[in-house]
């Protein structure tokens, strides 16, 4: 993917909040969906503090004419642009923003409103939903917390980017509340159906597929990645307690399918073309390299994202007291063992059809150090040792949490881009509260 004069570090926005600290300066330009506060859905571009109004840019004439073609058909589904499509309208919205544009600097009332006046939405409705395990430090670490020993992974680890299909229903955008799930607890006493208290979080990436393969006929490895629209930031709230009881013969269940949180903006492929870089360095023994469908040159020299997690927890506690919410850990994609266009690659290896608005989700990306846990479940040693929140301690989230998950990508010369939060609060179970 080649870098153009959007990804040049020195351009700045004639938008004063996209000129600062900003997961949205001028070199992201990530879509999304929005409900304005008279009640309109819109389709935006976050820009700094602010949402530009696409309708507004195509009434006003002010785009070229590939770009304002772009731009319609980012109307009707901001997911589903060709890549030609991406990259007319980054450069077209990017040349419109620059500090050196006076004309549509003239009609910034018109274009502009600010991200908090505004509803975010699904960018996209949400085909499926399937969720991978390519984390390799949380995978090492539930098998050492099961009892598998350190340095243990399943046997097909290495040859299989193993998954499951999840729920697409609940996927839901950042800041919807998410209500404690009610299910079966096996206990010492048996069985009962009762409020989780379990609940834990997953930080992980999103995969938005753009363009789709038709049934039957698998992507090559080498072609995967132009299948990708966009990226965003996962959390996929787990009941672990029910999740103990409901795998004791198949795979996840309820104690999975009752919330998914997603970030709203569509972040490009083309604003993480910086970013990208090598995959995960395997070992050389055999064994340990991928199969042929997916094993290629350029894949491992530039299939890898490099991007910063951190999730953040705001207590009740600490909201009533004014205070900011605290990073409680710190992440980083270059932990991922499998990248994203092998992620793609394999689901479609047996003949399956992806669609435009599926969802992948890598699984928990979590680092090898304790402060790196992707969960609660890793970062509490499976709720036996409390990690602190300040003054606070947590083994599990609980009833009035606020998790928020960022990202950041970053690389010397160029631009740093952030995703925007990916944030759910926590309410009491329906029926009564937890305990």
């Amino acid at each position: 993917m080649n870098l153009d004069e959007t990804h040049d570090p020195a351009l700045t926005s004639w938008v004063e909040s996209a000129q600062g600290p900003t997961d949205f300066p001028i070199q992201n330009l990530p879509l999304g969906r929005y409900r304005t506060p008279a009640g309109a859905q819109r389709i935006g571009v976050a820009i700094g503090a602010q949402v530009l109004d696409l309708d507004r840019v195509i009434e006003l004439d002010l785009l070229t004419a590939e770009a304002k073609a772009a731009a319609s058909s980012a109307l009707r589904n901001p997911l589903g642009l060709t890549q030609a499509e991406r990259v007319a309208l980054r450069r077209g919205l990017s040349k419109i923003l620059s500090i050196q544009d006076g004309r549509a600097r003239r009609h910034a009332s018109e274009l502009l409103q600010e991200q908090t006046s505004v509803q975010m939405l699904l960018p996209t409705t949400v085909a499926g939903f399937t969720d991978f395990q390519a984390g390799i430090h949380h995978t090492l670490n539930g098998r050492r917390m099961r009892g598998g020993g350190a340095g243990s992974l399943p046997a097909n680890y290495h040859q299989v980017p193993i998954a499951y299909n999840g729920r697409a229903s609940s996927v839901v955008v950042s800041g919807t509340p998410i209500r404690r799930p009610r299910g079966q607890i096996s206990g010492p006493a048996g069985v009962d159906y009762r409020p989780t208290q379990q609940l834990d979080i997953e930080l992980e990436l999103g995969i938005w597929v753009a363009q789709g393969n038709e049934l039957g006929h698998p992507m090559a490895l080498d072609d995967a990645d132009s299948h990708i629209g966009a990226y965003c930031l996962i959390n996929d709230w787990s009941a672990r307690d029910l999740m103990a009881w409901e795998m004791d013969r198949l795979g996840p269940f309820t104690g999975k399918s009752f919330a998914t949180s997603v970030s709203p903006w569509l972040i490009s492929p083309e604003a993480l073309a910086p970013f990208r870089g090598r995959a995960y360095e395997r070992a050389s023994e055999p064994g340990l390299q991928p199969p042929p469908h997916l094993r290629s040159e350029a894949q491992q020299a530039n299939g890898g994202l490099h991007i910063g997690l951190q999730v953040l927890i705001n207590t009740e506690q600490r909201r009533a007291a004014g205070e900011a919410p605290i990073v409680v850990a710190e992440s980083h994609t270059r932990h991922l063992y499998w990248t994203p266009a092998q992620m793609l690659t394999h689901h479609t290896s047996g003949g399956c059809n992806l669609l435009c608005g599926d969802l992948l989700g890598t699984g928990t990306i979590s680092g090898p150090a304790p402060n790196e846990g992707g969960s609660f479940k890793e970062l509490g040693g499976s709720g036996t040792t409390p990690f602190p929140v300040g003054r606070e301690a947590r083994c599990w989230a609980e009833d009035g949490d606020l998790v928020i998950l960022r990202a950041k990508a970053q690389r010397a010369g160029f631009q740093s881009i952030g995703f925007g939060d990916c944030a759910g609060h926590i309410l009491p179970s329906q029926g009564g509260a937890h305990g």
